[in-house]
């Protein structure tokens, strides 16, 4: 008994006290927990993070939306009470259409449809089709979405198409000007067309089907918003450009269900402040993608630094 008592009270050694400092994390780690739990609290609802740092590290693989993705929300929903439903916070310039399609069929049947976007400040393309798909859309005067264009290694898919119209009137008309659309046309395969045309009609129709069976199903005039919501999202020419900022005003205007952060001062004091911590992770470490819940379960990739040694 007595040599019981002794091991109980026992000081830790090296070795347990490093497992728990990496419990622990860095001290991003435990400010990023703090604000989770506190948003949590003033929710009362599940909080997944979905955070991209493309903007502090432009050009990084792996920033968009992509398949690698599921891994951390399958890490981020195991354990969690699904009948609490789900505030999913988004920070992201969108990505590949077929993993925002995985991870929206995924996150509806954990949370049978009762998810909530929160955007603090940019859910972009894809990110704007992850919001579509939720029963509505937290946003504060400074957030914005962005236009459904798929892009293929950068180009847009609308753009393309567009350019192709355009060559193809124009020669119809004026057929001297075969030589001027030539060598324009000549950088797409006929293949690429025909793929930026079904990257559009997917995209576009994966929005209204989202949009009818969740924002939108119980709503009276549910076929004209969606069909308005659609062609001011997907319609290239109407929003002109792929970054785009449609702010919360304009969203709201075309139909989507928005509710404003400004409406409740703890709310938004307690969104705002997890995405600044977020935003301070991204600029001060390595991380360019987290996906992390309330309880602190995290899936972090990082940035490799590359050492270039110079001769001195």
């Amino acid at each position: 008994m007595l040599h019981k008592l002794m091991k109980e009270d026992s000081m830790p050694n090296w070795n347990e006290l490093l497992n728990e400092v990496n419990a622990l994390g860095s001290a991003h780690d435990v400010l990023r927990r703090k604000y989770l739990n506190q948003l949590h609290q003033v929710t009362k609802r599940n909080i997944i993070v979905y955070c991209s740092g493309w903007l502090q590290k432009q050009g990084v693989t792996g920033a968009g939306i992509n398949d690698e993705d599921k891994n951390g929300f399958m890490n981020a929903v195991n354990g969690l009470d699904r009948s609490l439903g789900l505030d999913l916070v988004l920070h992201t310039p969108g990505g590949e259409t077929a993993a925002t399609e995985s991870l929206v069929d995924y996150l509806r049947q954990m949370f049978k449809g009762d998810i909530r976007a929160i955007v603090p400040q940019l859910a972009m393309s894809g990110g704007t089709m992850i919001s579509c798909a939720c029963k509505s859309i937290l946003m504060g005067q400074q957030s914005s979405l962005g236009p459904v264009d798929p892009q293929f290694n950068g180009i847009p898919a609308h753009g393309v198409l567009e350019e192709f119209k355009r060559a193809h009137d124009e020669i119809r008309v004026d057929p001297s000007k075969i030589p001027v659309w030539q060598p324009i046309i000549a950088k797409y395969s006929p293949a690429f067309i025909g793929e930026c045309q079904k990257a559009v009609s997917w995209s576009e129709i994966l929005v209204r089907e989202w949009l009818a069976t969740g924002m939108l199903a119980e709503d009276e005039k549910r076929d004209e918003k969606i069909e308005r919501i659609v062609e001011e999202l997907t319609n290239h020419a109407l929003s002109l450009s792929h970054a785009r900022h449609l702010s919360p005003a304009t969203c709201k205007d075309m139909g989507l269900r928005i509710e404003m952060l400004e409406d409740d001062q703890r709310l938004q004091d307690a969104v705002l402040s997890l995405h600044h911590v977020y935003m301070l992770t991204m600029s001060q470490t390595a991380a360019f993608k987290i996906i992390e819940n309330h309880n602190g379960a995290a899936f972090i990739k990082v940035a490799q630094v590359q050492v270039v040694r110079t001769a001195g």
